[in-house]
């Protein structure tokens, strides 16, 4: 008889996703147990754990003796990356890459159109409630189509966002750390993506991407944070961006130098930005960023949709499957790459 396998659930979710995941296979034994903090979970249940589906809850080094997978309930696992859990070499862990996608490329969308047809501007008009005599000269757009969009860091979202500007005629360039290897390899919804990196013009790989930045009138930013894209973005990048471009940034706090970014705002070598991701969070009160007429202020809340724990858990249930017969997880994380 095959052996059991403890699942722990430390997200509420519903009782219908349980049973869901329950479905899998009469080997889980699904424990769900919500808790923000380690010591919230029982020991026994520590101790039986063999896989752990979490946001950051994760277990003292020696109390899951029989822990082999964690799943990971985000895609960014930069705040938990240098764990001590995480270094160990017998266990697995993933992230939910692409369960987010369709909702985040949406968001940037949102923001390029926005942006391009300047929303702030016309918003500040309308509480003023003025009707500015050079509104054509004013709120003059930079249309989509016929313009060039660089996306910084092609995984799901990135190729996400280059299907959904397909019909509007742009040119997509992109940017990404293994620019040899443009095929997606990643969990990817049915028709969504770019499975085989054929939707941009041209691939930069990371170290080339003042090249790209150069011809960009808008530049969306989607690479996760690690120890190499810190800062990845900074002066001498603004410096190269083409000048007038916008910029929509909804990767991780910290990819983008937040002086620099400031700076380039203030002398309007950026025309705005879209921002749902900030260096501290949340951004403080006196930053200067909440006061720009050309900047969109969004609270970290490009993934969030009411279909979020329903694309979770679908993308749990298709990693418990490859678990159970031996095969490789979706989206494994790499200590060595920090995602």
């Amino acid at each position: 008889m095959n052996p059991v396998i403890e699942v722990l659930v430390t997200i509420p979710f519903s009782e219908p996703l349980l049973n869901r995941i329950r479905e899998i296979s009469p080997r889980l034994r699904v424990n769900c147990i919500p808790a923000r903090k380690t010591e919230e979970i029982p020991p026994d249940a520590w101790a039986r754990c063999e896989i752990l589906y979490t946001d950051r809850v994760l277990p003292e080094p020696g109390t899951a003796p029989n822990l082999r997978w964690i799943q990971f309930h985000f895609a960014g696992v930069d705040s938990v990356a240098n764990t001590e859990v995480l270094q160990q070499p017998d266990l697995a862990a993933t992230t939910l890459s692409g369960a987010a996608a369709s909702q985040m490329a949406e968001f940037a969308v949102m923001m390029l159109l926005g942006l391009g047809h300047r929303l702030p501007d016309l918003i500040a008009s309308q509480a003023k409630g003025e009707w500015p005599r050079d509104r054509f000269e004013r709120f003059i757009p930079r249309e989509l189509r016929g313009s060039t969009v660089g996306i910084v860091g092609y995984g799901s979202i990135g190729r996400q966002i280059a299907r959904l500007l397909q019909p509007f005629g742009v040119t997509i360039l992109a940017a990404k750390r293994d620019a040899m290897h443009p095929e997606d390899t990643g969990y990817i919804q049915d028709g969504m993506g770019d499975p085989d990196g054929d939707l941009f013009q041209r691939l930069y790989p990371i170290q080339a991407l003042r090249s790209m930045l150069k011809d960009c009138d808008f530049v969306v930013v989607t690479i996760p944070l690690t120890s190499t894209t810190r800062n990845l973005i900074g002066q001498e990048e603004f410096q190269a961006l083409k000048p007038g471009a916008f910029l929509i940034d909804i990767s991780r706090g910290g990819v983008i130098d937040p002086v620099a970014l400031t700076n380039v705002l203030q002398e309007k070598r950026l025309s705005g930005a879209a921002l749902d991701v900030f260096a501290e969070e949340p951004l403080p009160a006196n930053s200067p960023l909440w006061k720009m007429p050309n900047v969109f202020i969004t609270p970290h809340i490009s993934g969030n949709s009411v279909e979020y724990n329903e694309r979770a858990v679908a993308l749990f249930t298709e990693n418990l499957n490859r678990y159970l017969v031996g095969l490789p997880l979706y989206n494994r994380f790499d200590p060595t790459k920090g995602y």
